[in-house]
């Protein structure tokens, strides 16, 4: 079984590709990434999967790429993933989202490969605004999303289902909610209050931390657990419908840094930045996943306190060096 991971350069791409291997020796795994990707999150997986330059925005490139590699399923993880980004660039989001997917449907479809199957990485942000009454989210909640990002992500959605109906389209749509551990880029909150916080125990940066929004709540899932999800909600799931991965608890992201803070057992200043404010932010996001347990067992297994540890340990290992060198 060939299995083509877009975007395995990124924090989900590269958890996946170590999923599959260790899980599933028996599928070939195959991923894309742009000239200019950093590699160091699959530089450990060297010689053990193919990497092929490919920018999904590229349609000719991407139909190339498909119809040469005739993979048996994908996993289309590629994409602008930053939310505040999103805000100061929604051309990027939203071309690179929605229509490099497009490119890959249409590649798909001229490749005539019409029993591959297709996992789609979608969003808890497309959500939006939700209801206090509402809580918790399933998948029958309607999208009311509250940034551009969150729109391209309904786009990727949509755009899925729609081809499902109109050229059987064997494409299963997933919701992840916030997931974080090892390798999230540190503009990413939990990474983010992980990374400063290393600085200090380093000495690399005043005790005091950067913060923005403290109130909101978010459903945190690690995602060693997120991409065992991505893999059985497509091996094990209808074409057509769509899941939520999420563990159905949502923690403040003060209570997000109250733990770090507990961990490293360091006395900081909080410190408000107005550049980390949204225009607009979703207040709570909170899951309900029956659909994704019932359909396939799927069921979280790493605690949130044992995630922010493996974090910390990320950055003290990446940062290193000595005392009072800037990183």
């Amino acid at each position: 079984m060939r299995v083509l991971i877009t975007g395995i350069t990124g924090f989900a791409g590269s958890h996946l590709a170590d999923y599959l291997l260790a899980e599933h020796p028996e599928v070939e795994v195959v991923g894309t990434h742009r000239w200019r990707s950093r590699r160091e999150n699959v530089a450990h997986l060297e010689g053990r999967v193919r990497l092929l330059e490919c920018d999904i925005r590229d349609p000719s490139a991407t139909r190339d790429l498909v119809a040469s590699l005739r993979p048996d399923a994908i996993f289309h993880l590629a994409a602008q993933s930053f939310v505040p980004t999103s805000w100061k660039a929604p051309h990027e989001s939203l071309g690179t989202n929605i229509l490099g997917q497009l490119n890959l449907f249409e590649a798909l479809r001229a490749a005539k490969l019409d029993d591959c199957r297709v996992q789609i990485a979608g969003s808890s942000e497309e959500y939006g605004l939700v209801h206090p009454d509402e809580l918790p989210i399933t998948e029958d909640q309607p999208l009311r999303p509250l940034s551009p990002y969150a729109v391209s992500k309904v786009g990727q959605d949509m755009m899925a289902y729609q081809y499902f109906h109109s050229y059987g389209l064997e494409a299963v749509r997933t919701r992840g909610f916030n997931h974080t551990g090892p390798r999230r880029p540190p503009f990413f909150v939990c990474s983010d209050f992980a990374y400063q916080l290393v600085r200090i125990e380093k000495g690399r940066q005043p005790p005091r931390i950067s913060v923005g929004n403290l109130e909101a709540r978010r459903d945190f899932t690690d995602v060693r657990d997120i991409v065992r999800g991505y893999w059985l909600a497509l091996d094990k799931g209808e074409p057509g419908e769509v899941y939520n991965v999420a563990t159905g608890r949502s923690w403040s992201i003060q209570e997000v840094l109250d733990q770090l803070i507990e961990l490293t057992g360091l006395d900081v200043e909080i410190i408000p930045d107005p550049e980390r404010m949204r225009p607009s932010d979703v207040p709570r996001l909170e899951g309900d996943a029956s659909r994704l347990r019932a359909a396939t067992g799927w069921e979280p297994v790493i605690p949130f306190r044992r995630t922010l540890e493996d974090l910390l340990d990320y950055w003290r290992e990446r940062l290193g060096g000595v005392q009072g060198i800037p990183a």
